[in-house]
Protein backbone atom coordinates (compact mmCIF):
# COMPACT_ATOMS: atom_id res chain seq x y z
CA UNK A 1 0.00 0.00 0.00
CA UNK A 2 2.57 2.33 0.52
CA UNK A 3 4.44 1.71 -2.61
CA UNK A 4 1.00 2.35 -4.24
CA UNK A 5 0.85 5.53 -2.00
CA UNK A 6 4.67 7.04 -3.58
CA UNK A 7 3.54 5.83 -6.94
CA UNK A 8 0.34 8.09 -7.02
CA UNK A 9 2.41 10.53 -5.15
CA UNK A 10 5.08 10.78 -7.72
CA UNK A 11 2.60 10.68 -10.66
CA UNK A 12 0.30 13.72 -9.07
CA UNK A 13 4.19 15.78 -8.43
CA UNK A 14 4.70 14.86 -12.57
CA UNK A 15 1.33 15.85 -13.45
CA UNK A 16 1.47 18.98 -11.66
CA UNK A 17 5.02 19.68 -13.22
CA UNK A 18 3.36 19.25 -17.00
CA UNK A 19 0.55 21.66 -15.81
CA UNK A 20 2.79 24.18 -14.82
CA UNK A 21 1.64 24.30 -11.46
CA UNK A 22 5.02 23.06 -9.38
CA UNK A 23 8.00 25.24 -8.64
CA UNK A 24 10.85 26.03 -10.38
CA UNK A 25 13.09 23.27 -8.83
CA UNK A 26 10.70 20.81 -9.47
CA UNK A 27 10.29 21.26 -13.12
CA UNK A 28 13.93 21.30 -13.74
CA UNK A 29 14.40 18.18 -11.78
CA UNK A 30 11.99 15.93 -13.42
CA UNK A 31 13.36 17.36 -17.07
CA UNK A 32 16.83 16.57 -15.87
CA UNK A 33 15.70 13.03 -14.69
CA UNK A 34 13.66 12.42 -18.02
CA UNK A 35 16.22 13.36 -20.13
CA UNK A 36 18.91 10.85 -17.76
CA UNK A 37 16.68 7.75 -17.99
CA UNK A 38 16.06 8.32 -22.01
CA UNK A 39 19.82 8.26 -22.23
CA UNK A 40 20.14 5.04 -20.22
CA UNK A 41 17.32 3.55 -22.57
CA UNK A 42 17.31 4.90 -25.76
CA UNK A 43 19.03 1.88 -27.73
CA UNK A 44 16.16 0.06 -26.28
CA UNK A 45 12.84 2.22 -27.01
CA UNK A 46 10.69 1.58 -29.61
CA UNK A 47 9.23 4.36 -31.97
CA UNK A 48 5.91 4.52 -29.79
CA UNK A 49 8.17 5.12 -25.98
CA UNK A 50 10.34 8.01 -27.94
CA UNK A 51 7.35 9.66 -29.33
CA UNK A 52 5.97 9.65 -25.72
CA UNK A 53 9.21 10.78 -24.45
CA UNK A 54 9.95 13.45 -27.19
CA UNK A 55 6.10 15.07 -25.83
CA UNK A 56 7.09 15.54 -22.50
CA UNK A 57 10.48 16.47 -22.93
CA UNK A 58 9.15 19.01 -25.09
CA UNK A 59 6.65 20.21 -23.01
CA UNK A 60 8.89 20.55 -19.97
CA UNK A 61 11.74 22.70 -22.08
CA UNK A 62 9.17 25.64 -22.18
CA UNK A 63 8.86 25.44 -18.30
CA UNK A 64 12.47 25.16 -17.07
CA UNK A 65 15.52 27.33 -16.76
CA UNK A 66 18.56 27.70 -19.17
CA UNK A 67 20.87 25.92 -17.25
CA UNK A 68 18.60 22.92 -17.02
CA UNK A 69 18.10 22.69 -21.01
CA UNK A 70 21.82 22.76 -21.41
CA UNK A 71 22.46 20.45 -19.03
CA UNK A 72 19.62 17.81 -20.85
CA UNK A 73 21.75 19.08 -24.55
CA UNK A 74 24.43 17.43 -23.39
CA UNK A 75 22.95 14.44 -22.44
CA UNK A 76 21.14 13.78 -25.66
CA UNK A 77 23.85 15.33 -27.88
CA UNK A 78 25.88 11.75 -28.09
CA UNK A 79 22.87 9.57 -28.39
CA UNK A 80 22.54 7.82 -31.55
CA UNK A 81 18.57 7.64 -31.53
CA UNK A 82 17.31 11.09 -29.35
CA UNK A 83 13.41 12.62 -29.83
CA UNK A 84 13.26 14.16 -33.06
CA UNK A 85 11.14 17.51 -31.65
CA UNK A 86 13.10 18.27 -28.18
CA UNK A 87 16.50 17.94 -30.39
CA UNK A 88 15.05 20.16 -32.94
CA UNK A 89 13.92 22.52 -30.42
CA UNK A 90 17.22 23.11 -28.00
CA UNK A 91 19.26 22.95 -31.07
CA UNK A 92 17.07 26.20 -32.01
CA UNK A 93 17.67 27.36 -28.45
CA UNK A 94 20.16 30.00 -26.88
CA UNK A 95 23.36 29.34 -27.92
CA UNK A 96 24.65 27.54 -24.59
CA UNK A 97 21.50 25.27 -24.76
CA UNK A 98 22.03 24.45 -28.54
CA UNK A 99 26.14 24.43 -28.87
CA UNK A 100 26.44 20.56 -28.08
CA UNK A 101 23.71 19.34 -30.27
CA UNK A 102 25.08 22.01 -32.95
CA UNK A 103 28.30 20.44 -32.99
CA UNK A 104 27.71 17.13 -31.91
CA UNK A 105 24.26 14.98 -32.47
CA UNK A 106 23.88 13.27 -35.76
CA UNK A 107 19.83 13.46 -35.51
CA UNK A 108 19.90 16.72 -37.02
CA UNK A 109 19.84 16.29 -40.83
CA UNK A 110 21.33 18.66 -43.06
CA UNK A 111 17.89 20.25 -43.31
CA UNK A 112 17.90 20.66 -40.40
CA UNK A 113 21.56 22.51 -39.54
CA UNK A 114 20.70 24.59 -42.99
CA UNK A 115 17.62 25.93 -41.27
CA UNK A 116 19.91 26.99 -38.12
CA UNK A 117 22.19 28.36 -40.36
CA UNK A 118 19.80 30.78 -41.93
CA UNK A 119 17.76 31.49 -38.96
CA UNK A 120 19.93 31.78 -36.11
CA UNK A 121 23.12 33.98 -34.62
CA UNK A 122 26.91 33.78 -36.39
CA UNK A 123 27.86 31.78 -32.51
CA UNK A 124 25.13 28.98 -33.78
CA UNK A 125 26.77 28.92 -37.72
CA UNK A 126 30.26 29.03 -35.58
CA UNK A 127 29.59 25.91 -34.12
CA UNK A 128 27.84 23.66 -37.01
CA UNK A 129 31.10 24.82 -38.56
CA UNK A 130 33.07 23.20 -36.50
CA UNK A 131 30.97 19.63 -36.99
CA UNK A 132 32.99 16.51 -37.13
CA UNK A 133 31.69 16.02 -40.64
CA UNK A 134 30.10 19.31 -42.72
CA UNK A 135 28.43 18.54 -45.72
CA UNK A 136 28.67 20.31 -48.84
CA UNK A 137 25.03 21.98 -48.74
CA UNK A 138 25.86 23.09 -45.33
CA UNK A 139 29.12 24.59 -45.89
CA UNK A 140 27.52 26.39 -49.10
CA UNK A 141 24.81 27.62 -46.72
CA UNK A 142 27.84 29.25 -43.89
CA UNK A 143 29.38 30.50 -46.73
CA UNK A 144 25.98 32.86 -47.41
CA UNK A 145 25.06 33.54 -44.31
CA UNK A 146 27.70 33.44 -42.29
CA UNK A 147 30.33 35.85 -41.24
CA UNK A 148 33.97 35.67 -40.54
CA UNK A 149 34.18 33.76 -37.52
CA UNK A 150 32.05 30.74 -38.59
CA UNK A 151 33.32 31.06 -42.67
CA UNK A 152 37.03 31.22 -41.14
CA UNK A 153 36.10 27.56 -38.55
CA UNK A 154 34.64 26.31 -41.78
CA UNK A 155 37.79 26.69 -43.98
CA UNK A 156 39.96 25.73 -41.17
CA UNK A 157 37.84 21.79 -40.63
CA UNK A 158 39.56 19.60 -42.95
CA UNK A 159 36.21 17.34 -42.67
CA UNK A 160 34.18 19.74 -43.82
CA UNK A 161 33.34 19.07 -47.77
CA UNK A 162 33.34 22.13 -49.45
CA UNK A 163 32.20 22.71 -53.71
CA UNK A 164 34.64 24.40 -55.94
CA UNK A 165 31.42 27.26 -56.00
CA UNK A 166 31.67 27.29 -52.53
CA UNK A 167 35.74 27.53 -52.56
CA UNK A 168 35.34 30.47 -55.48
CA UNK A 169 33.15 32.54 -52.79
CA UNK A 170 35.95 31.52 -50.33
CA UNK A 171 38.87 32.63 -51.95
CA UNK A 172 36.89 36.34 -53.02
CA UNK A 173 36.22 36.46 -49.18
CA UNK A 174 40.16 35.46 -48.26
CA UNK A 175 41.16 38.55 -50.77
CA UNK A 176 40.08 40.77 -47.49
CA UNK A 177 40.01 37.88 -44.79
CA UNK A 178 43.67 36.99 -43.65
CA UNK A 179 42.31 34.20 -41.40
CA UNK A 180 40.55 32.69 -44.05
CA UNK A 181 43.35 32.90 -46.79
CA UNK A 182 45.60 31.35 -44.39
CA UNK A 183 43.03 28.57 -43.53
CA UNK A 184 42.28 27.95 -47.27
CA UNK A 185 46.53 27.94 -47.90
CA UNK A 186 46.48 24.88 -45.45
CA UNK A 187 43.61 22.65 -47.39
CA UNK A 188 45.41 19.92 -48.92
CA UNK A 189 41.80 18.34 -50.48
CA UNK A 190 41.18 21.33 -53.06
CA UNK A 191 42.53 21.06 -56.80
CA UNK A 192 43.43 24.37 -57.02
CA UNK A 193 45.15 23.97 -60.67
CA UNK A 194 41.39 22.49 -61.83
CA UNK A 195 39.66 25.53 -59.69
CA UNK A 196 41.65 28.14 -61.48
CA UNK A 197 40.10 26.53 -65.11
CA UNK A 198 36.24 27.19 -63.57
CA UNK A 199 36.34 30.38 -61.82
CA UNK A 200 35.96 34.07 -63.45
CA UNK A 201 38.34 35.66 -64.78
CA UNK A 202 37.56 38.46 -61.75
CA UNK A 203 38.34 35.75 -59.54
CA UNK A 204 41.68 34.84 -61.13
CA UNK A 205 43.47 37.21 -59.67
CA UNK A 206 41.74 36.84 -55.86
CA UNK A 207 43.17 33.49 -56.47
CA UNK A 208 46.92 34.65 -56.78
CA UNK A 209 47.02 36.86 -53.76
CA UNK A 210 46.38 33.45 -51.79
CA UNK A 211 50.19 33.22 -52.84
CA UNK A 212 52.62 30.86 -54.38
CA UNK A 213 51.89 28.22 -52.50
CA UNK A 214 49.26 27.67 -54.69
CA UNK A 215 51.11 26.42 -57.15
CA UNK A 216 50.62 22.25 -56.93
CA UNK A 217 53.44 19.91 -57.92
CA UNK A 218 52.73 16.59 -59.45
CA UNK A 219 53.11 14.70 -55.99
CA UNK A 220 50.32 17.28 -54.74
CA UNK A 221 48.21 16.88 -57.92
CA UNK A 222 48.54 13.06 -57.16
CA UNK A 223 46.84 13.88 -53.41
CA UNK A 224 44.68 15.31 -54.63
CA UNK A 225 43.11 13.12 -56.89
CA UNK A 226 43.37 10.54 -54.63
CA UNK A 227 41.10 12.45 -52.26
CA UNK A 228 38.64 13.58 -54.93
CA UNK A 229 39.06 9.76 -56.23
CA UNK A 230 38.29 8.25 -52.53
CA UNK A 231 34.81 10.88 -51.63
CA UNK A 232 33.42 9.55 -55.30
CA UNK A 233 34.50 5.60 -54.10
CA UNK A 234 33.09 6.51 -50.78
CA UNK A 235 29.71 8.04 -52.82
CA UNK A 236 29.00 4.72 -53.90
CA UNK A 237 27.72 1.49 -52.43
CA UNK A 238 26.71 0.79 -48.82
CA UNK A 239 28.60 2.32 -45.64
CA UNK A 240 27.41 0.69 -42.24
CA UNK A 241 28.58 4.06 -40.74
CA UNK A 242 26.36 6.18 -43.29
CA UNK A 243 23.59 3.82 -42.80
CA UNK A 244 23.41 4.36 -39.32
CA UNK A 245 23.44 8.39 -39.41
CA UNK A 246 20.73 7.75 -42.06
CA UNK A 247 18.60 5.72 -40.09
CA UNK A 248 18.48 7.62 -36.97
CA UNK A 249 18.11 11.07 -39.00
CA UNK A 250 15.28 9.63 -40.49
CA UNK A 251 13.35 8.15 -37.65
CA UNK A 252 13.79 11.34 -35.82
CA UNK A 253 11.79 13.08 -38.95
CA UNK A 254 9.25 10.53 -38.69
CA UNK A 255 9.10 11.98 -34.85
CA UNK A 256 8.05 15.35 -36.36
CA UNK A 257 5.76 14.22 -38.66
CA UNK A 258 7.55 14.96 -41.91
CA UNK A 259 8.43 11.81 -43.43
CA UNK A 260 6.65 11.77 -46.49
CA UNK A 261 7.21 12.00 -50.69
CA UNK A 262 8.63 15.20 -50.40
CA UNK A 263 11.36 14.17 -48.44
CA UNK A 264 12.13 10.95 -50.40
CA UNK A 265 11.73 13.90 -53.05
CA UNK A 266 14.47 16.24 -51.90
CA UNK A 267 16.65 12.81 -50.73
CA UNK A 268 16.78 11.86 -54.34
CA UNK A 269 17.44 15.67 -55.13
CA UNK A 270 20.55 15.75 -53.08
CA UNK A 271 21.88 12.23 -53.89
CA UNK A 272 21.10 11.51 -50.20
CA UNK A 273 20.98 7.76 -50.89
CA UNK A 274 21.41 6.34 -47.51
CA UNK A 275 18.97 8.64 -46.56
CA UNK A 276 16.65 7.78 -49.44
CA UNK A 277 16.78 3.65 -47.93
CA UNK A 278 16.33 4.48 -44.48
CA UNK A 279 13.38 6.29 -45.00
CA UNK A 280 11.77 3.55 -47.19
CA UNK A 281 13.02 1.17 -44.70
CA UNK A 282 10.60 3.41 -42.01
CA UNK A 283 7.81 3.96 -44.41
CA UNK A 284 7.49 0.08 -45.44
CA UNK A 285 7.84 -0.67 -41.85
CA UNK A 286 10.30 -3.36 -42.54
CA UNK A 287 13.31 -4.24 -39.91
CA UNK A 288 16.69 -2.39 -41.15
CA UNK A 289 18.00 -5.57 -41.57
CA UNK A 290 16.06 -6.42 -44.24
CA UNK A 291 16.22 -3.29 -46.26
CA UNK A 292 20.17 -3.95 -45.73
CA UNK A 293 19.53 -6.98 -47.13
CA UNK A 294 17.82 -5.93 -50.15
CA UNK A 295 20.71 -3.58 -51.03
CA UNK A 296 23.85 -6.36 -50.56
CA UNK A 297 22.11 -9.02 -52.73
CA UNK A 298 21.13 -6.13 -55.44
CA UNK A 299 17.43 -7.09 -54.77
CA UNK A 300 15.58 -5.31 -57.68
CA UNK A 301 12.51 -7.42 -57.37
CA UNK A 302 11.95 -7.25 -53.91
CA UNK A 303 12.43 -3.23 -54.14
CA UNK A 304 10.63 -2.83 -57.30
CA UNK A 305 7.21 -5.01 -55.63
CA UNK A 306 7.74 -2.50 -52.52
CA UNK A 307 7.72 0.50 -54.30
CA UNK A 308 4.85 -0.30 -56.33
CA UNK A 309 3.10 -1.28 -53.41
CA UNK A 310 4.01 2.38 -51.80
CA UNK A 311 2.18 3.19 -54.68
CA UNK A 312 5.12 6.08 -55.80
CA UNK A 313 5.37 7.70 -59.57
CA UNK A 314 7.58 6.07 -62.09
CA UNK A 315 9.88 8.67 -62.19
CA UNK A 316 10.67 8.89 -58.66
CA UNK A 317 11.07 4.91 -58.38
CA UNK A 318 13.38 5.05 -61.06
CA UNK A 319 15.39 7.86 -59.38
CA UNK A 320 15.98 6.24 -56.11
CA UNK A 321 16.99 3.15 -57.56
CA UNK A 322 19.57 5.13 -58.93
CA UNK A 323 20.44 6.93 -55.83
CA UNK A 324 20.19 4.12 -53.41
CA UNK A 325 23.51 2.84 -51.63
CA UNK A 326 23.25 -1.07 -53.64
CA UNK A 327 26.40 -3.10 -53.39
CA UNK A 328 27.13 -1.98 -56.97
CA UNK A 329 25.72 0.80 -58.83
CA UNK A 330 22.83 -0.35 -60.85
CA UNK A 331 23.88 -0.36 -65.14
CA UNK A 332 21.70 1.34 -67.67
CA UNK A 333 20.07 -1.91 -68.33
CA UNK A 334 19.33 -2.39 -64.60
CA UNK A 335 17.34 0.69 -64.71
CA UNK A 336 15.93 -0.17 -67.98
CA UNK A 337 14.76 -3.53 -66.43
CA UNK A 338 13.28 -2.64 -63.77
CA UNK A 339 11.13 0.32 -65.00
CA UNK A 340 9.68 -1.92 -67.49
CA UNK A 341 9.05 -4.42 -64.44
CA UNK A 342 7.68 -1.64 -62.40
CA UNK A 343 5.41 -0.55 -64.77
CA UNK A 344 3.79 -4.22 -66.06
CA UNK A 345 3.14 -4.48 -62.29
CA UNK A 346 -0.28 -2.68 -61.21
CA UNK A 347 -0.36 -1.37 -57.40
CA UNK A 348 -2.63 -3.51 -56.35
CA UNK A 349 -0.80 -6.57 -57.67
CA UNK A 350 2.52 -5.17 -55.35
CA UNK A 351 0.08 -4.63 -52.38
CA UNK A 352 -1.12 -8.25 -52.17
CA UNK A 353 2.45 -9.37 -53.37
CA UNK A 354 3.54 -7.70 -50.32
CA UNK A 355 1.19 -8.06 -47.14
CA UNK A 356 1.79 -11.66 -48.33
CA UNK A 357 5.62 -11.78 -48.43
CA UNK A 358 5.45 -9.42 -44.61
CA UNK A 359 2.48 -12.28 -43.49
CA UNK A 360 5.12 -15.24 -44.21
CA UNK A 361 8.06 -13.29 -42.95
CA UNK A 362 6.23 -12.57 -39.27
CA UNK A 363 5.17 -16.33 -39.20
CA UNK A 364 8.60 -17.28 -39.95
CA UNK A 365 9.93 -15.05 -37.35
CA UNK A 366 7.21 -15.72 -34.82
CA UNK A 367 7.91 -19.82 -35.07
CA UNK A 368 11.64 -18.95 -34.77
CA UNK A 369 11.87 -17.04 -31.71
CA UNK A 370 9.02 -19.97 -30.13
CA UNK A 371 12.17 -23.00 -30.97
CA UNK A 372 14.59 -20.72 -29.47
CA UNK A 373 11.82 -20.66 -26.22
Amino acid sequence: MSQEMEDGQRAFSTFRVLNGDANITERDQLFRNMAQLYSYVSDRCDDEQVAQYDEVLCQLAELVEVEARTHVAKLLAPLERAPGNVVNKLANDEIEVAQPLLEFSNVLSDDDLIDIVSTRSEAHRVAIAGRPTVPERVGEAIVEHGGSPSVVRLAANKQAELTPATVERLVVRASTDTALASNLRGRTDIDWNSLRTQISDANQKVLETLGDSRAVDPVTAGKVSAVVYNRMRNAVGFSSHDWKVAYNQVKALADRQQLDERALLRFVRFGYGHHAAAALTVMLRVQPEVMVKWLAAQDYVAITVALRAMGVSPDLFEALISVMPWRDMPTDADKTNVRTRFEALTTEEAQGIFELWRTHAFRRRTTGEERVA
